[in-house]
């Protein structure tokens, strides 16, 4: 079942029509949730992230777009689905109408759940993704539904073996993975690149800061990275809501340790 505005509607519901803005322009956002033994994991970071998203895209937010509401509708919808572990996807987009100029700032919503499948693989290969670049503009750091760059990126990981791809930006700086943020570790260094690269403002990214920021056995950087640096570093590791993290094995002639991703991997489960 899908939760269409507060309503229960079946899966296989057509409720969407050709004035609807997400499918003609994309104006839409969206936020993947975990949900662990019937609580939503980082609640208040998804909830906050999500609003400064619609206020960058002028969308209207309705008075009922509560704290309280979000995850009332987030665990709703989990408790309709017979689950308990999930994985929880909440899309925003704007009214139906309009052509570039939208009727209105109104807006609707969209939450699905699905059983929450985590796979972290002991062998990962990426590799970098050259045919297109992420823009280093702020429109990068929300999660919009604009998302062409990495479905573009997931095929050629898919046409060539691997388990993922860097991405970077129009100045040819790693900006991210296809579906998280990237952090490298050389000796006591962990660096990743700032929001200014265009890389999703990452709730799990800001969770390690955190933790690294309180860390007196790490320096962490966030600094621009060259793919040169890639090569020359100890470890290499993806982040995101789901996994949490994965570490990466492979990446061109080189092959990475795991042993700071492993260690922040309990630090981080101690939040969740």
């Amino acid at each position: 079942m899908i939760n269409f505005n507060g309503s229960f509607l079946e899966k296989s519901t057509t409720f969407f029509n050709a004035e609807n803005r997400a499918f003609k322009y994309g104006d839409a956002l969206f936020e993947t949730i975990k949900v662990f033994n019937s609580r939503v994991v980082f609640l208040e970071d998804h909830y906050f992230r999500l609003m400064a998203s619609m206020r960058m895209l002028r969308m209207e937010i309705p008075m009922s777009f509560t704290l309280d509401f979000f995850e009332s509708e987030i665990l709703k919808t989990v408790r309709e689905n017979k689950l308990t572990n999930a994985r929880v996807r909440i899309t925003v987009y704007r009214g139906n109408g309009g052509l570039y100029t939208p009727i209105n700032n109104s807006v609707q919503y969209l939450v699905e759940a699905s059983m929450l499948q985590v796979e972290k693989k002991a062998s990962y290969t990426v590799d970098l993704f050259k045919d297109y670049y992420c823009y280093s503009g702020l429109l990068s750091t929300i999660k919009t539904t604009n998302k062409l760059t990495n479905i573009l990126a997931s095929i050629y990981a898919s046409e060539n073996n691997l388990n993922n791809c860097i991405l970077l930006n129009e100045r040819k700086f790693v900006a991210e993975a296809i579906n998280g943020n990237i952090f490298i570790v050389v000796d006591n260094k962990i660096k990743t690149p700032p929001i200014t690269e265009g890389c999703v403002k990452g709730i799990v990214r800001k969770k390690l800061i955190d933790i690294l920021s309180k860390n007196p056995n790490y320096n962490l950087e966030e600094t621009p990275i060259s793919p040169f640096e890639l090569q020359k570093a100890n470890e290499v590791f993806i982040t995101n809501t789901i996994i949490g993290i994965q570490s990466v094995t492979k990446y061109k002639k080189s092959n990475y340790k795991t042993e700071v991703a492993d260690e922040l991997k309990e630090e981080l489960e101690v939040l969740i």
